[in-house]
């Protein structure tokens, strides 16, 4: 149990860690995130689990986690259809 947790705190951290090392280029942000949320709702998952309680949470969660990927990656298209590229730093009016 207690070697799950730890996974699931690495996993957790070294993807933010590669957020936040990859902050120019959007599609790499968007993996790295959708990589901390799998983490979380890993650690939710063991955490019901020893709790044995139901799992009807983290069907909400993972609803929740898809709408954000699909906005993510909607918002990507839009980036990358108006502006041909998904660096960061090249959009002026972003910033």
């Amino acid at each position: 149990m207690l070697m799950y947790l730890y996974l699931c705190g690495f996993m957790f951290f070294s993807g933010l860690i590669v957020f936040s090392s990859k902050r120019k280029h959007l599609l790499l942000m968007l993996l790295s995130l959708e990589f901390v949320v799998l983490s979380l709702y890993l650690s939710l998952f063991i955490y019901l689990e020893h709790l044995d309680c139901e799992y009807f949470f983290s069907m909400i969660y993972l609803t929740m986690s898809v709408c954000e990927g699909s906005l993510g990656l909607s918002v990507l298209v839009s980036m990358i259809r108006s502006c041909g590229n998904d660096y960061i730093l090249s959009f002026s009016s972003l910033w």
